[in-house]
């Protein structure tokens, strides 16, 4: 059977596969599971058009890997066919990890972060495909000599992100979000072990950390964005509180019941955790929201219509803390209106951060004509890409 194959991306055109295993691991039920996660959770409710999944993100990433190491190749950088493998096998599983409806969802169905669960997963396929992926983990998890493939999937400047800008950029129809990823990756090069970027790729680089900022503060955390997704988590956490109490307000499926009912900390229930996460999609939550439209739970049912019928809570952004008389004061008019004795359940608020570049991280570092290597920030206007950027949100019912 011939496995080289292509696939036909709407944001790049022809993805190539290159190698075998990379077909065989597309194929597999964990890597099949990813084309029913979305990739920006909530966003088609401000965005119609995002409705694009990880598997879509997985195969753009993949092809940006492949422009990257032919480019670094022609430069001299040594990669042989196992790292170049091993690289491309990296970049596609880097997200396989995700739950339904990717960060919007974070934390909430399993208490640990989505590398955590990729870093299981690559485990499992890894014993399921008799050690082929050993190199592969070792450059996910930058245990390998070649620091610089470890960069290209996870820096401030790596493929993952390239592809999730111009992704994003594209299904949201957001145009400010749109890089010149062809252009930064031709600028890079390998020098001593790392991924530099060449003097006259600043330009470049200096559009990417903008281009971020603005995606941040217009799609990812647009007002009713947040909305939708605080919303989400507080139905999660409702339908779990509901159901380990005994209050079975709605119908959820058995991969839910049994992550509500098992807690990560206990090492004893990775396995079966693992095993009943890699059944849980999106569709398991759009059937607990659809359902708990006729349940007794008041909140649960609040939250569900409003998320089906996008009927969305208001959002107060401020960029100072909010004064706790205030959300108090709130809370008795909202339990007055609703006609319910605690409005708490139904009030969100907390801080949203955005960090355009952080210097102390993971720096990216800048190949000058004359041979040496800066740090972006000696290089371009820190003051401004050094910046923090914080909001404090208030999100709550209606009048």
């Amino acid at each position: 059977m011939n496995k080289n194959k292509i696939f036909n991306d709407p944001v790049y055109g022809f993805v190539s596969i290159n190698f075998e295993i990379i077909y065989d691991l597309i194929q597999h039920p964990y890597f099949q599971r990813l084309r029913r996660i979305t990739q920006l959770g909530m966003t088609h409710l401000t965005y119609p058009g995002a409705v694009h999944t990880r598997f879509h993100h997985a195969l753009g990433a993949l092809h940006l890997m492949n422009l990257a190491i032919d480019v670094l190749r022609q430069k001299g950088a040594e990669i042989s066919e196992e790292e170049a493998e091993a690289a491309s096998i990296a970049i596609l599983l880097h997200d396989i990890g995700h739950g339904p409806f990717s960060h919007a969802l974070e934390g909430r169905l399993v208490s640990v972060h989505h590398e955590t669960l990729t870093a299981q997963l690559l485990d499992r396929l890894n014993r399921h495909f008799e050690g082929r992926l050993d190199l592969a983990i070792k450059i996910f998890n930058n245990s390998y000599r070649k620091r610089f493939l470890h960069q290209l999937i996870s820096s401030q400047l790596d493929l993952d992100r390239m592809d999730y800008l111009n992704r994003d950029s594209f299904y949201t129809g957001v145009m400010e979000g749109k890089i010149g990823y062809d252009r930064i990756i031709k600028m890079l090069r390998v020098v001593d072990g790392q991924l530099v970027v060449e003097e006259k790729g600043i330009a470049s680089i200096e559009k990417f950390l903008v281009t971020r900022k603005i995606m941040y503060w217009q799609v990812y955390l647009h007002k009713t964005v947040l909305s939708a997704e605080l919303m989400l988590k507080a139905a999660i956490e409702r339908a779990r509180y509901l159901h380990l109490n005994n209050r079975q307000a709605a119908v959820i499926s058995r991969s839910l019941a049994v992550l509500f009912e098992n807690n990560w900390e206990n090492e004893p229930e990775h396995d079966l955790i693992m095993e009943t996460f890699v059944q849980l999609d999106d569709v398991d939550i759009m059937i607990l929201l659809k359902n708990s439209l006729q349940c007794d739970d008041f909140v649960l049912k609040t939250l569900s219509q409003g998320l089906i019928q996008r009927q969305l809570f208001r959002v107060e952004l401020s960029n100072h803390p909010l004064v706790a008389t205030n959300v108090t004061d709130l809370r008795a008019r909202i339990a007055q209106s609703v006609g319910i004795d605690n409005a708490e359940s139904l009030i969100y608020e907390g801080r949203e951060q955005v960090e355009i570049y952080n210097h102390d991280k993971d720096q990216i570092m800048i190949f000058q004509k004359d041979g040496s290597i800066r740090d972006l920030t000696e290089l371009a206007d820190f003051n401004y890409f050094g910046q923090s950027i914080s909001r404090y949100y208030l999100c709550f019912p209606r009048p």
